[in-house]
């Protein structure tokens, strides 16, 4: 997490969409780190009513291992949202819940290894710098393909999953209702006539019922770190937390279990904002809210925007650490004025709640 380059990587890597509902942005920057840890998903088009938009950063043990967690998670969690059954009947909010947890599921066994094998080669195919992981199946297959993600015997069959994880913050979107789920400390954040309301929270040892859960789990809180450790409570990964088998997945030292928030959008509504830790860690939400506001009076192109969000909080050194991580982030602006069919006020509590 300490090492840094040089001279930053600068280079963006940027992309514009809309449909009728949204229209969005998003840029990713890797910076002074040594490897571009985050990854990320934008679905305009879920299907043909809803909208999904996801923010994954890798952290702990190899870094190029925790990108490939984040690779995976950019590659399935919205596929698992729409497998489940509660989704179907309209339920989104049961449905991200279980796309969290299964993204754990999914990442054990010999199936898993070759999954986050495949993910691996592809992001370095040259080094194998995943020691150990590096492992390309027969013919190269992309297991993708195959619908049903059984377990398999064979090599690896007894792999618990990646030690390394990565955060996890998701908005997805249909009619009026807004449903915010999050693992970590990437955040979502909405502005609502100017002002920021944060529809996630950062999962920190240092909140009562993560730290209540953490103890029951048998895990311990040192210099502010899980088990010394990690500096998150809640993670898709980081299976060496959660081999506690009398508990469950929520019950882990450290789970994978979401927060969720559903909120009602209205007419105020003006954009909303998911990004990595990296931006965080230089702006609070407020003072994003206002850049954004700031920089939509003269362009349009919001991918331009994230870009400039990033330039602004890069470091000029790595002298502090602030400023020195990867970035990534997505703007969704609303295209139409929404009728929320509950009152300004009762949006408002709830989004406060939120925060």
């Amino acid at each position: 997490m300490g090492t840094y380059l040089s001279t930053p990587k600068t280079d963006k890597l940027s992309e514009d969409s809309e449909n009728e509902r949204v229209r969005f942005g998003l840029s990713s920057m890797q910076g002074w780190r040594v490897t571009m840890e985050d990854a990320h998903a934008a679905l305009p088009d879920l299907d043909h009513t809803t909208s999904f938009f996801g923010v994954y950063d890798g952290h702990g043990g190899a870094t190029l291992l925790s990108k490939v967690v984040a690779k995976f998670c950019a590659k399935y969690l919205h596929q698992q949202v729409l497998k489940q059954e509660a989704y179907s009947t309209g339920d989104i909010e049961t449905s991200v819940r279980k796309a969290f947890i299964r993204m754990d599921e999914m990442m054990r066994g010999q199936r898993g290894w070759r999954e986050l094998s495949i993910l691996g080669d592809k992001i370095n195919r040259f080094t194998g710098a995943i020691e150990g992981l590096i492992w390309t199946p027969r013919g190269g297959e992309a297991s993708s393909k195959i619908d049903d993600w059984a377990f398999e015997e064979g090599p690896h069959s007894d792999f618990t999953g990646p030690t390394s994880g990565c955060t996890a913050c998701v908005a997805i979107m249909r009619n009026n209702q807004l449903v915010v789920a999050n693992a970590g400390d990437s955040r979502c954040v909405i502005s609502r006539k100017g002002e920021a309301y944060n529809l996630s929270r950062d999962h920190k040892p240092a909140l009562e019922v993560e730290r209540e859960r953490i103890l029951k789990a048998g895990g311990f809180i040192h210099a502010g770190r899980v088990n010394g450790s990690l500096n998150l409570t809640r993670a898709i990964g980081d299976m060496e937390f959660k081999q506690n088998k009398f508990l469950s997945a929520e019950k882990q030292i450290v789970t994978a279990n979401p927060e969720v928030n559903v909120v009602e959008l209205c007419e105020d509504d003006e954009f909303l904002v998911l990004a990595c830790d990296g931006i965080w860690d230089c702006m609070t939400s407020q003072q994003l809210v206002d850049f954004i506001h700031e920089q939509l009076k003269s362009e349009s192109k919001l991918s331009r925007i994230c870009e400039r969000v990033f330039d602004k909080c890069l470091a000029p050194s790595t002298s502090t650490g602030e400023g020195c991580d990867n970035m990534t982030m997505i703007l969704v602006q609303f295209k139409k004025p929404i009728q929320s069919p509950v009152s300004a006020e009762e949006v408002d509590d709830k989004l406060k709640t939120a925060g």
